[in-house]
């Protein structure tokens, strides 16, 4: 383990690294150290592998630095190699989906490339054969490449109008050992708010997960404790959870972009259950899930805000069993939704069901069925083009009546037109019933609108329009952030009165550019996005540009 030499050239090390994010080194190729591989030509193919009914033989791991070690690599990279804090091979053996003398399977493989690949502290990872051996057994090499995961910082975003900051101190992980600990202070347009956070993926070694978070809010405070063994892989056979929160805070309603009423509410909220499954097969696994939900809310005027609409205090608490369906069907692509990185794009079928009876026998304030479901399609249209829908619904139905009811649909294209550039499409819209008084549909420049302000239309029913061209680019400045770029238009709108806000005014569109920062050193996020949207059906209070700045997931 490599160690901190001075406070002072660690903050250096963090500076240096400090970026909203996406991983992007190439994967490297496989190769025993201190052993002579065979030529990959000559191992046997995969599929014969597995006729021959080879097993696992020996597995060695390879973590490879921030910075790739090179002649030419200059001292700040040498630096920060030399402070940063590797992840241990026994962090990186602990989520191998296969152990020596088991059967070889190349699907294990692979799917354990995905499964570290998901790692905020690494950006790439691959899963070799690297020598086949006379007692019909298989030697592989694991080969992951480590980020920087200590990242004390400061962060600003724009969106909608509003800016927010964050003070954080993170560690995505502590010591090597891919646990993640973090404190931040975070300024929003709904609240200021101190917050801890600790996560154990792996606790003890197994499979289970920890995690509590604690936060002290402008507006009340959040705790939270959950303790979970999910289905870790398509073959896993159970899964248990347990979790609790509680959470008092203040609730806003919108209209035209401008908070117009708060109110305090305080939830509670615990559920356990859990699943059985026979594992995958034919492609397909089939998982049966059980268990139980509480959730109570209770609402109150606040002191600087008395004449505020309250809703009234409601408990939903119900058993409930359900059903999820997942067929095996990914594809390993680069430059779609990340910049430089390895992406693991589904595109198989995927269907999740729940259903469950509330009762004021359990404690609900009143009787009502819940249903609860997802499902996903992916298409390959072949010359990489992809088509990507998923569809979403939750609900009560109470007295005959639906009640809190939603429905999200939503559908993404993908067209390569080079290596460099990707043609992006999105269609997504929300259909709503009787929503429960403390939630409001919004649309604006948080969630899409880009050329609006934020939670500017309310109604019941909405949909948003996407079109972007995104270019993504080879330059790496510093050798610390990969360069995209995206032009972009947006529409939408919604129907329907809102309880709280004005009418919906019809369609809204911009069109804009951004630039897209990621980068492969560094655990804090995957990819900044710096945005100018100007929006073409405007009024008098809207700015002619809106600047959001902003991280996310993806492109």
């Amino acid at each position: 383990m490599k160690s901190f030499s001075r406070i002072a050239v660690t903050t250096a090390a963090s500076t240096l690294l400090m970026a909203p994010l996406v991983y992007g080194a190439d994967t490297m190729v496989a190769m025993l150290p201190g052993k002579l591989a065979l030529d990959q030509s000559q191992l046997p193919a995969d599929a014969d592998l597995e006729r021959r009914g080879a097993t696992i033989g020996r597995v060695d791991i390879r973590v490879d630095d921030v910075f790739e070690e090179t002649q030419s690599l200059a001292a700040p990279y040498r630096m920060v190699n030399g402070l940063h804090i590797s992840t241990h091979n026994e962090t990186v053996r602990q989520q191998l989906l296969f152990r020596p003398g088991e059967p070889f399977h190349r699907r294990v493989l692979d799917e354990t490339e995905r499964l570290l690949r998901g790692q905020r502290y690494l950006n790439e990872a691959s899963v070799t054969v690297v020598r086949y051996n006379e007692d019909n057994t298989v030697d592989v090499e694991v080969r992951v490449h480590d980020v920087w995961t200590l990242s004390p910082g400061f962060s600003f975003g724009r969106k909608g109008g509003e800016n927010n900051t964050r003070l954080k101190f993170e560690d995505t992980n502590f010591l090597g050992l891919g646990k993640q600990i973090g404190m931040e202070r975070s300024s929003n347009v709904d609240r200021t708010a101190w917050r801890l956070t600790y996560v154990d993926p792996h606790l003890l070694g197994s499979w289970w997960t920890l995690s509590s978070a604690y936060s002290s809010m402008s507006d009340g405070k959040e705790q939270a404790l959950a303790l979970s063994r999910p289905f870790y892989a398509l073959d896993s056979r159970w899964s248990a959870n347990i979790s609790g929160s509680s959470e008092d805070s203040a609730i806003s309603r919108y209209s035209l972009g401008k908070r117009i009423e708060r109110f305090a509410m305080q939830e509670r909220q615990f559920e356990f259950g859990g699943g059985i499954s026979d594992g995958l097969h034919d492609g397909w696994t089939v998982r049966y899930l059980g268990g139980f939900r509480y959730d109570a809310r209770a609402f109150n005027t606040r002191l600087d805000e008395p004449d505020a609409a309250i809703p009234d205090d409601r408990t939903v608490a119900y058993p409930w069993v359900g059903i999820e369906m997942i067929e095996d069907n990914y594809l390993s692509t680069r430059n779609l939704d990340q910049i430089g990185r390895t992406e693991d794009l589904y595109l198989g079928r995927s269907v999740r069901l729940e259903a469950g009876f509330a009762s004021t026998a359990f404690g609900s304030t009143r009787d009502a069925f819940i249903v609860n479901g997802a499902l996903q399609t992916g298409t390959d249209l072949s010359n990489e083009r992809y088509l990507i829908h998923t569809l979403g619904w939750r609900g009560r139905l109470e007295g005959g009546s639906l009640a809190d009811a939603v429905l999200d649909a939503n559908s993404r294209f993908y067209l390569r037109q080079s290596e460099r550039s990707v043609f992006f499409a999105s269609v997504a819209a929300s259909l709503t019933s009787h929503l429960d008084p403390e939630k409001q549909l919004l649309l604006g420049g948080d969630n899409g609108l880009r050329g609006y302000p934020l939670r500017y239309q309310a109604g019941k029913t909405n949909a948003l329009v996407t079109l972007e061209e995104r270019f993504y680019s080879s330059w790496q400045p510093l050798k610390l952030f990969n360069v995209g770029a995206a032009v972009f238009y947006d529409a939408g709108r919604a129907w329907g009165q809102d309880a709280y806000a004005a009418a919906p005014s019809g369609w809204l569109q911009d069109v804009g550019v951004g630039l897209r920062l990621g980068s492969a050193r560094s655990g804090l996020g995957n990819v900044l996005h710096i945005d100018l949207a100007m929006p073409l059906d405007r009024s008098n209070d809207i700015d002619s540009v809106q600047l959001l700045i902003e991280t996310r997931k993806s492109f």
